[in-house]
């Protein structure tokens, strides 16, 4: 027997139209050199009927693919809901790839036309003559900037002005793509996550939740987090579905731009990778501002360090929402709340256990497994390969032969090597490739940078592999002193602080000061350039 309930299709269309009809006069806010611009709502309603009108006069059609190479803006957001609300597919493009990435993604998405921000334009100039799919290209402003090599280009403000105001939007299937991502490219090229509107639609309200971040139309919401990386983590949407403020950085990514932001808009929430808010923590250490409306800031993209979240709460009473994600995943997988019961427990208790990637949200499940694919024990201390499944977890990558070995009896294979405590909380321990293999042990990289960072001298800590003629590996680890510290900072009180939490069998081998840590184009610490340049490396004996 079947329920007697409507089909009613979860698609984007509603999420703009509520919007629209309820929050018309509500802000979206963008920082655009050292001024502001504001829109409304309902007058950015309009404007996206406008863009939907002009994307159909350049040829778009349905399922084809609209690449957007831009910063996160009002106009960008605009592209969020156009694109896929007239049945094409969103394709934000990593600014931060090398030119080889960035054209090897274009042509693999066949992405049909390219919005791009004017800041942006040489490396799409650049890029342009391989670009064979592309028909159009649209500068994202009020005009094209003489001498520009892109044909034919056209500008923003341009289109939306020459086209109607009402768009007839189509009806459309919940599982029609709406958007897709690629992958970071670590191992061989990047692959593309195609999001459907129901995951998408779905993964706004597993955000929205309570349990989750709580957000609701009383929020103003600041995405660090770039619009290309994870769509923002699904932020815009499920802004736009709540009817919250909104306030874009642009690529004003700084700290000083950042607070001076969340103090003059009252920002409530924001989410960003760590790296970006230890910068933030370093000049809030040193300058005040009044960030006393701020009541979260979402942590994802990497582990944020508990030293990281302490300092935050205990000398500025901003609480980390500390989460776990993945492209794969919309992103969202894992909060890290406490339970009710757990509020009890002592301060350092707590905080041990708000480091960890947290509890599955509801509509994810998720278990972890050893080489011969059982599952382990849920006891905090086994290892095994962080599998998950769910309604906004991918079933395959896009147009690429290597899906089948991403997933097994219909779990998709994260590559995180985790424990998972009784209480269901995760800890990621590495990527399968970070881990450090010495002497039959298994060494987390991640365990001994987040405890490096927590050294009062420290802003970065990476550590890596590198070969050993005994235990096959040993860790090198690399650190970066913070700028008061840099001529006073010694390998020996980095070892003396290790020795306080780690047996000798664990502790780095050596310890070499660079300038800053390598970063992928998301803000991660890019641990593969140390290795290729220090895959010589010397050990001391």
């Amino acid at each position: 027997m079947q329920g007697l309930m409507m089909d009613y299709q979860l698609t984007l269309t509603p999420l703009l139209d509520r919007a629209r009809r309820l929050f018309p006069n509500k802000e979206i806010v963008t920082k655009a050199g050292p001024g502001l611009e504001r829109l409304t709502y309902g007058q950015m309603a309009e404007r996206v009927a406008r863009l939907a009108n002009a994307l159909e006069k350049l040829g778009v059609k349905r399922g084809d693919r609209v690449g957007t190479f831009a910063w996160n803006n009002v106009r960008h957001l605009e592209l969020y809901f156009a694109v896929p609300c007239m049945g094409s597919v969103l394709h934000p493009l990593n600014l931060r790839l090398p030119g080889d990435q960035l054209a090897y993604i274009i042509s693999h998405a066949d992405d049909q036309v390219i919005f791009v921000d004017p800041s942006l334009l040489p490396a799409i100039e650049k890029l342009a003559p391989h670009l064979k799919s592309v028909r159009h290209y649209v500068v994202m402003g009020d005009k094209v900037p003489e001498g520009t090599t892109l044909n034919p280009v056209h500008a923003y403000e341009d289109l939306l002005r020459n086209s109607s105001p009402t768009y007839p939007w189509p009806n459309l299937n919940e599982n029609d793509a709406a958007a897709m991502c690629y992958t970071s490219g670590t191992t061989g090229n990047p692959k593309g996550v195609l999001y459907s509107h129901r995951s998408i639609y779905l993964h706004c309200l597993g955000l929205s939740m309570t349990d989750s971040f709580g957000l609701s139309e009383k929020d103003v919401i600041m995405p660090v987090v770039p619009m290309f990386h994870v769509l923002a983590w699904g932020t815009p949407f499920a802004m736009v579905m709540l009817g919250s403020k909104i306030v874009f950085p642009g690529p004003h990514l700084q700290p000083r731009d950042l607070a001076e932001l969340i103090q003059a808009e009252h920002v409530t929430i924001t989410a960003g990778v760590p790296t970006l808010w230890l910068g933030l923590l370093a000049l809030l250490d040193k300058e005040r501002y009044d960030l006393s409306s701020l009541r979260g800031m979402i942590v994802g993209g990497a582990a944020a360090p508990q030293w990281m979240i302490e300092a935050y709460e205990k000398r500025h009473g901003i609480s980390v929402m500390h989460a776990w994600g993945m492209t794969e995943l919309s992103p969202l997988g894992t909060v890290s709340r406490l339970k009710s019961y757990q509020d009890t427990l002592p301060e350092t208790e707590r905080f041990a256990i708000r480091a960890k990637q947290g509890i599955s949200v509801p509509g994810i499940e998720l278990r972890a497994v050893d080489e011969t694919g059982k599952e382990v024990s849920w006891d905090g201390k086994t290892f095994g390969e962080l599998q998950v499944r769910g309604p906004w977890v991918i079933s395959s990558y896009y147009n690429d032969e290597r899906s089948a070995d991403s997933f097994m009896d219909g779990w998709f294979k994260t590559g995180d090597v985790v424990t998972i405590d009784p209480e269901g909380f995760v800890q990621i321990v590495d990527r399968t490739k970070d881990l450090v293999k010495s002497g039959g042990e298994w060494i987390s990289s991640q365990d001994l940078e987040n405890f490096i960072m927590a050294h009062p001298k420290v802003m970065e800590a990476a550590v890596i592999a590198v070969p050993h003629p005994k235990w096959q590996e040993r860790p090198l680890a690399f650190v970066v002193a913070k700028p008061d510290y840099k001529e006073s900072i010694t390998k020996g009180e980095i070892f003396d602080h290790l020795r306080t939490r780690f047996d000798k069998m664990y502790i780095p081998d050596d310890i070499v000061f660079i300038d800053s840590v390598p970063k992928t184009s998301v803000g991660k610490f890019d641990k593969k350039v140390l290795r290729v340049q220090y895959q010589d490396y010397k050990l001391p004996d």
